[in-house]
């Protein structure tokens, strides 16, 4: 075995979820709370649609594995998990939900914790959801995506973060807000509303899991494509919001994880994108498991080999310098 592989399979050891042992210390209580929350848009620049009233519904009844969704998001949001000790990273997480609604436990909340024990400032997004009746809804997950990474970059100085070190991150459909920044983050999707719109949106680094990418019926997941683009578009809206279509050379570094037995997301949705990322010589990697089904986030993984890809992310951001 080469020293490479064996520091791999210790990484795999160390991580907390590597056993279904390690899984039962690793809970995620529904008290757990962010450090703070700020509100992406300045008080009464947007106005929900006529009738929508957020909910937060539990999914489990287990006080110990807390499994929340937000519904109806009318105030989107950023809540923040601050280190004691920040390394200046930052990293903005957009959880999935088939843009019918933003987890907040399995893949916000509960990787937020991870990265926070790690020295990084973690920034939970909850945007809007494309059918909840605002106008432009198909725009408003990316228009949100933006302004959550220029905000973050404008609070550098209090946050203790470095401005050229942010990443984004996106599981499931969140994954397609993550991949829509990813090639669309210069696009006018919103008019400015402060000094704020004037800073850069690309993220540092950007990282999709298990996610829903492309609007191609052939291999999109369904009720997320629907609730984005309506159930009958035209190629033209088909193509605007399939990523894998508009990939571009000055995209930021993209990583990449999924489940080939994906029974929700189909990994073509992965692969297309990793190829035609290659195709365009901009920065990829990606990392193809033969087990994990869809949504595993982090106490899913428990005795499989998809368990190391926190520790593999964490390389990959070692590496392009954002840790």
């Amino acid at each position: 075995m080469t020293l490479g592989r064996r520091a791999l399979l210790s990484a795999s050891l160390a991580l907390p979820f590597a056993s279904a042992a390690a899984k039962e210390a690793w809970t995620r209580p529904a008290g757990l709370a962010p450090d703070a929350s700020i509100a992406l848009w300045p008080e009464g620049h947007i106005k929900p649609p006529p009738g929508l009233v957020e909910r937060v519904v539990q999914r489990s009844d287990d006080p110990n594995a807390s499994d929340r969704m937000l519904e109806k998001i009318t105030r989107p949001r950023l809540d923040i998990f601050r280190p004691a000790k920040p390394n200046g990273a930052a990293v903005i997480l957009a959880p999935g939900g088939g843009y019918r609604y933003v987890v907040i436990d399995k893949e916000g909340y509960e990787l937020a914790r991870w990265l926070k024990e790690r020295g990084v400032t973690v920034y939970v997004l909850f945007y809007r959801l494309p059918g909840d009746g605002w106008a432009n809804g198909a725009d408003v997950p990316l228009a949100d995506a933006q302004r959550a990474v220029r905000l973050v970059r404008s609070r550098a100085g209090s946050d203790g973060i470095d401005p050229a070190r942010v990443a984004f991150g996106g599981f499931s459909a969140g994954g397609q807000v993550a991949t829509s920044l990813l090639t669309r983050f210069d696009a006018r999707v919103y008019d400015p509303v402060d000094a704020f719109d004037a800073l850069p949106a690309r993220p540092d680094a950007l990282a999709a899991v298990y996610p829903v990418v492309s609007m191609d019926p052939a291999i999109a997941h369904a009720v997320s494509r629907e609730k984005l683009i309506g159930a009958h578009p035209d190629a033209a809206r088909e193509r605007l919001y399939s990523p894998e279509r508009n990939v571009r050379a000055d995209q930021p570094p993209l990583w990449l994880l999924h489940a080939e037995d994906d029974g929700v997301v189909k990994v073509e949705n992965s692969v297309r994108l990793r190829e035609a990322t290659r195709a365009v010589g901009a920065s990829v990697e990606a990392h193809f498991f033969e087990r994990g089904e869809h949504g595993f986030g982090l106490l899913k993984t428990a005795g499989l080999p998809v368990a190391i890809w926190p520790e593999l992310l964490w390389n990959w951001l070692g590496a392009h310098k954002i840790v």
